[in-house]
């Protein structure tokens, strides 16, 4: 489903924070994966696959969203997080990739653009913070997005996006990336 929306749009619902970093705390103790374009990012910028595509095996294959994607299978990591688990079954659409994605204290992720994630091409990438505070500046078109622990954000990132993490604390994202049906399309034209 192909539908036209704002750049950034708060859904109307949020998860428990208190739980969602206890989740975190049960997963951290996996390997992080550097994030594979080195060229968007200044010091640390790493994710965990929670689900990926089904024939991934290495952890970088493991952690890219490839939009040519069909099959998904959960990760064992998932597995070991039953709030999240909870949280996804919230998402009455298909789930494709979800990813942690941690953004280390004093580390920047450069402004780029995601292609082919956005409504127009019937796909979504959520974002639910877990650990963040007010030195976390996501600019999305220049304009920052404020966003609290347990939110749930759907930003079109085929825009131009950065961060920046001026705090001395590791800033983490659930990240979900879903096909847009008409549950989902309901839910981001609520706001």
């Amino acid at each position: 489903m192909n539908i036209t929306l704002p750049d950034r749009v708060k859904l109307p619902f949020e998860f428990d924070a208190k739980q969602l970093k206890q989740n975190l705390d049960l997963i951290t103790s996996a390997q992080w994966t550097d994030h594979f374009v080195a060229e968007h990012y200044q010091g640390d910028w790493q994710a965990i696959a929670l689900r990926c595509d089904a024939n991934a095996q290495h952890p970088i294959k493991m952690i890219y969203s490839d939009p040519t994607s069909t099959e998904f299978k959960n990760t064992p990591y998932l597995q070991q997080a039953p709030y999240i688990q909870a949280v996804l079954n919230h998402f009455r659409c298909p789930i494709l990739n979800v990813r942690l994605m941690k953004l280390a204290a004093q580390s920047n992720v450069l402004e780029h653009v995601d292609h082919d994630l956005d409504s127009e091409h019937g796909k979504a990438r959520l974002h639910i913070p877990i650990t963040t505070n007010t030195n976390i500046d996501f600019r999305l078109n220049s304009h920052s997005v404020p966003m609290h622990a347990g939110e749930c954000w759907y930003l079109r990132l085929s825009d131009p996006h950065s961060v920046s993490n001026a705090s001395a604390e590791d800033r983490v994202h659930l990240v979900i990336d879903a096909e847009i049906n008409l549950w989902l399309a309901t839910q981001l034209k609520m706001q």
